[in-house]
């Protein structure tokens, strides 16, 4: 699979109107927008080989979507081809690549390309990134950095001198056979219920580390039929009607979930009866129960887990973990089990993200250090007070419990992109949100989530920040932040012209790149010349 090939040489400082950082459904998304417009000024930086973003990297066994495939797909680009109800990675992978080709914007992007910082440049209006293939300069920077995007390793005294084979669920060594091997999972979270039925029959013993039991729902997985795969594809209107009843079905939990947590005891008798059906041993019944309502933390689904817990060569381990040895883990009530290889599926970092350390803002302090002391606040998900010309994809309090992301991503992208238009239609300069009008949004937010199941459901889960405060989900329905961002809402900003800016940098200093920094009224760069090759794909 070719890639756009950059010359390292001719990048050493390099200027484009905007830049995206990230390339999974949320970044791609982005450039798509753009290119359908017409703008080819702008550019995607993107760590990874490939775009995909968390589906490109977390090729563990077992990876699947926990939303029905046809919601989980772009709106512009609906996929009659589904296999299956609910798709697996490599599906939905080859669906993104899929949809970059037919959109044609590969070669507007630099691969293998990690931002290791971006500073806000007060003198010329502008982000300075350095990055892993040069400096780069914009005027305007999107962050489509996805929530689950920096793998969490667990702080255990003794994990770094483990011997055997460890690797985290997000970057699988797919080199090292598990075959036989005596073999621990640490977390019992999305990806390790996955994981566990998919290695379970083919090692040797396979201890399951559990610090809290999660609730899990049967997954109603099929393949689709032929007819139905047909009927996808050559009947016009289906595959939609399709998809707007699976989005009314998944909106009806907000209910429980954001507004009457009461109502989610009928999902917990559902959970309930797939415990009884799938574990039979009364002691394990017991372990595998959670202390928590229902919703409080992520909703799992599975028809294997159970029973994989269930098998002879599995252990369902409820002691904490003491200490991790060259060749063992021992719990705190002194048990030392033996082990070859360790899985540690422990999630993501979301509220305290590492990328939030390299974006310095107007006043020189990272979003780390502002989240750190506000909590990770913004407004719409999409803009930080002391932040200018930066907008964000899948930014604070977008995240959802129920349902496709990507609903939620597409409202974003209508926000954003009016925001670059605005700026471009009214020759602005520099936009950013307003203090007042971000504190008083966010005040809004959390006395909704005040009576949601997240907060009243009593349990402690990576939806909040050290604050207590659930900054990552969003507390309505999801067509209320379809409206609320239809268009930008420039008088929630403060606002400069570029003409103004213009005259404050008559005498232009030289930017951090070391070179001129360029005219802020004009694209005097021509972005096709940002790569120096492009194979066609």
């Amino acid at each position: 699979m070719s890639h756009p090939v950059t010359d390292t040489d001719a990048v050493a400082a390099r200027y484009v109107d905007t830049i995206i950082i990230g390339s999974g459904f949320a970044g791609l998304g982005a450039a798509i927008k753009l290119s359908q417009q017409g703008n080819s000024n702008y550019l995607v930086l993107e760590r990874g080989s490939d775009v995909g973003g968390t589906w490109r990297d977390n090729t563990y066994p077992g990876a699947a979507c926990d939303v029905p495939s046809h919601l989980y797909s772009y709106s512009f680009a609906l996929n009659p081809d589904w296999t299956r109800s609910f798709s697996r990675q490599p599906e939905i992978q080859r669906y993104i690549e899929k949809v970059a080709r037919e959109h044609r914007v590969y070669d507007r992007h630099v691969f293998d390309c990690h931002v290791e910082s971006a500073r806000w440049n007060e003198a010329t209006a502008q982000w300075d990134l350095e990055t892993t293939q040069g400096a780069f300069t914009a005027s305007k920077l999107v962050s489509a950095v996805g929530a689950l995007s920096e793998p969490n390793l667990p702080d255990i005294p003794g994990i770094t001198d483990f011997r055997g084979d460890i690797f985290h669920s997000a970057q699988w060594d797919h080199e090292t056979s598990l075959r036989g091997k005596r073999v621990a999972v640490i977390g019992t979270g999305a990806s390790a219920i996955q994981i566990v039925p998919a290695i379970a029959p083919e090692v040797a013993h396979l201890d399951v580390y559990q610090r809290t039991a999660p609730w899990v729902l049967p997954r109603l997985d099929r393949e689709y039929t032929a007819l139905e795969r047909a009927a996808f594809k050559y009947v016009p209107g289906f595959q939609r009607l399709s998809r707007t009843g699976i989005y009314a079905a998944r909106e009806t939990q907000v209910v429980g979930l954001a507004k009457a947590p009461a109502l989610m005891k009928v999902f917990e008798f559902i959970a309930r009866r797939q415990i009884a059906r799938g574990i039979s041993d009364p002691e394990l019944r017991r372990k595998v129960m959670p202390n928590f309502r229902i919703g409080c933390k992520r909703m799992l689904i599975s028809n294997n887990y159970y029973p994989a817990l269930s098998r002879p060569n599995v252990d369902l381990v409820t002691d904490g973990i003491a200490e991790v040895r060259e060749h063992s883990i021992v719990t705190k009530d002194g048990t030392e089990r033996e082990i070859d290889a360790l899985v540690v599926a422990t999630g993501f970092h979301v509220t305290d993200s590492p990328t939030f350390q390299g974006i310095f803002g107007r006043d020189g302090r990272s979003l780390a250090e502002v989240f750190d002391e506000r909590g990770q606040q913004g407004y719409k998900g999409a803009a930080v007070a002391g932040f200018p010309n930066l907008f964000f994809l899948v930014g604070p309090n977008t995240g959802l419990g129920h349902t496709s992301m990507v609903f939620m991503i597409e409202s974003q992208l209508n926000y954003v992109i009016d925001a670059l238009n605005t700026m471009e239609r009214h020759d602005l300069g520099v936009v950013e949100v307003r203090r007042d009008v971000q504190d008083r949004y966010n005040a809004d937010l959390q006395q909704k989530l005040g009576k949601s199941v997240w907060l009243t459901g009593g349990c402690a889960s990576w939806y909040l920040d050290k604050h207590g405060n659930n900054t990552t989900l969003w507390p309505d329905f999801t067509f209320e932040f379809r409206r609320i961002t239809k268009q930008f809402d420039l008088e929630a900003y403060d606002a400069v012209a570029a003409t103004d800016l213009a005259s404050t940098q008559a005498d232009p200093t030289p930017s951090a790149l070391g070179t001129p920094a360029p005219d802020t009224t004009r694209n005097d760069t021509d972005p096709a010349d940002l790569t120096t090759k492009a194979t066609a794909r």
